[in-house]
Formats: C-alpha cells, sequence, structure tokens
C-alpha cells in the first residue's frame, strides 16, 4: 500500500492538468497557476499547448510528451522529478490520460513514490453525459473505437450487455461507419450525439442511432456519443463482485495490477482491453 500526502510531503510533484475543450473561459485559475509556477510542462502537441499558454502569458518551457515518445519521453520525466523539478502534463483538450498519453508516466511516478495530482477541469465526456438525458449513472467511459470494422465489432460485441451507460469519443469522418456498426451489434438504442462542446457551434442530438446517422454526414467537429446501457435481463456478469474489488481481491493475494486484470478478464469472458480501460478509467 502507498500513501500520498500531495501537499505535505515536500516531495516533487506530477501535474495532471485539465485544460479547455472548446472555450478558453473554462481554464481555471488554479489551472493557470500551476502551469506558471512549474518547472516543465509535457504537451501531448506543443504547438497547441504553446497557444494555450501564449494567451494566458504563461512562459514556463513546454517539451513534447505524445502516444508515439510516450515510453522514451517518461524516462525523461521521471529524470527530471529525481532532480526535484515539478512536472505538469496536459493534452490537447481536457484531461490527459482519457483518450490520451498519460498512463505510461503516471504508473512511473507512482512506483517511484513521487506525487501525482490532479488538477480539475472541463472533460468532453461528462459534459456530454450529463446534459444528454440519458442516466447519468451507473456509467462506462470507452472512448475511441477501434478503426477496423473487424475490431470494431468486436469491441461492440464484448459491450453489447453492458448495462451502464456507455460514452464513446468519435471524429467525424469516422462517426457515420462506427454508428453503423453500433446499429448492428446494439439495435437501435438511444443516444445523444454532442459536438463542438463549450463552442459557439455547440450542438446536442438525441434520438436513436438509426436516427442520428441519416444526418452524421453533415457533421463536423469531435463528437461524444452517449448511449443507453443494455435492457436485456442481468447476464453472468452481474454475480461478480463490483469490478474494483474483484480486481483488488487479487492484488491483495499478492498478483501485481495487470495480473489481476488479466485473471479477471478471463474469469468474467471479456478482453483484457476492457477491463483495463474501466478500471483506469473510473
Amino acid at each position: 500500500m502507498k500513501r500520498q500526502k500531495s501537499f505535505e510531503n515536500g516531495k516533487a510533484t506530477l501535474y495532471l492538468v485539465a485544460t479547455p475543450i472548446g472555450n478558453l473561459e473554462e481554464m481555471t485559475p488554479r489551472a493557470i497557476k500551476v502551469l506558471n509556477e512549474v518547472d516543465i510542462i509535457a504537451a501531448e502537441d506543443t504547438r497547441n499547448t504553446m497557444k494555450l499558454l501564449s494567451h494566458f502569458d504563461i512562459k514556463t518551457r513546454c517539451i513534447a510528451h505524445h502516444s508515439h515518445n510516450e515510453r522514451d519521453s517518461a524516462k525523461g520525466l521521471l529524470n527530471l522529478l529525481d532532480e526535484g523539478k515539478n512536472i505538469a502534463v496536459v493534452s490537447d483538450a481536457g484531461y490527459p490520460l482519457v483518450s490520451d498519453p498519460g498512463q505510461v508516466i503516471v504508473q512511473l511516478v507512482i512506483e517511484a513514490g513521487y506525487n501525482v495530482v490532479a488538477i480539475s477541469g472541463a472533460s468532453a465526456g461528462l459534459n456530454a453525459l450529463v446534459a444528454s438525458g440519458i442516466c447519468a449513472q451507473p456509467y462506462m467511459f470507452v472512448g475511441f473505437l477501434k478503426s477496423s470494422e473487424n475490431e470494431r465489432r468486436k469491441e461492440c460485441l464484448e459491450l453489447k450487455g453492458i448495462r451502464q451507460t456507455l460514452i464513446f469519443y468519435e471524429a467525424p469522418h469516422r462517426i457515420k461507419k462506427m454508428l453503423e456498426t453500433c446499429l448492428d451489434v446494439f439495435g437501435d438504442r438511444k443516444i445523444c450525439l454532442a459536438r463542438e462542446l463549450t463552442k459557439k457551434h455547440e450542438e446536442f442530438i438525441r434520438g436513436h442511432i438509426s436516427e442520428v446517422i441519416e444526418i452524421v454526414d453533415e457533421l463536423k467537429g469531435e463528437m461524444v456519443i452517449v448511449m443507453e446501457g443494455s435492457k436485456e435481463e442481468a447476464i453472468q456478469l452481474e454475480i461478480f463482485p463490483p469490478l474494483y474489488e474483484h480486481i483488488n481481491a487479487y492484488i491483495s493475494q499478492g498478483y501485481s495490477t495487470n495480473e489481476a486484470i488479466k485473471k479477471v478478464a478471463k474469469e468474467r469472458g471479456v478482453s483484457k482491453n476492457q477491463i483495463y480501460k474501466e478500471y483506469h478509467t473510473n
């Protein structure tokens, strides 16, 4: 067990700073303060982040930390923490780690005994969820489905029996194929498609999948899809304890987190990736 007293132990800190998802007025005073005070900002895309920093007159040094260099970059960031420097990780929009890089460095930092602190801010998934009109809890964040039709269908089949509300992210050039797969696998469920969140052209489209598919060709901007959960009778998954309890039971027996996730996935008959995503997202 590791216990972190974030603001009492004097250790170097990795800050996970949420940034605006569109409207710059959603940048919090605390986020601005942290970005000004840290020694280094590790950004998913330095070009986008430099625009944000310039807007708020933040002069802190910015370096790249994205999906293509995440493992090598994480080691470098850990070295900086070893030197006593504080670091902020930011994505292009919203929270780091949520469909964005950051998981590797967070795990390394925790293992090394340094602080990991989240700085609150905007979340496209939560904005869409609470305004969708679909049951807001319990929910499961899925993020982006695979681009391959076969892999996407397999993921949807694994999610078909989930009774929680599902939250997906999707790009405009893939949304139609994604919804067609969902319609085929899940049936004509109620959804809410939210796009351009917090921006001038913000829009919520509420209806059934078959209805929304008819107009998606005209839509632009990054999208969040909130989908009602399965209405089928309880399936075998529900005989298991809550996911966290199930995994932590194995961890308490001496298994590593990854080993525990693998065992739970096998017992539940679902993919390791699905269990991993749900465990690390909530």
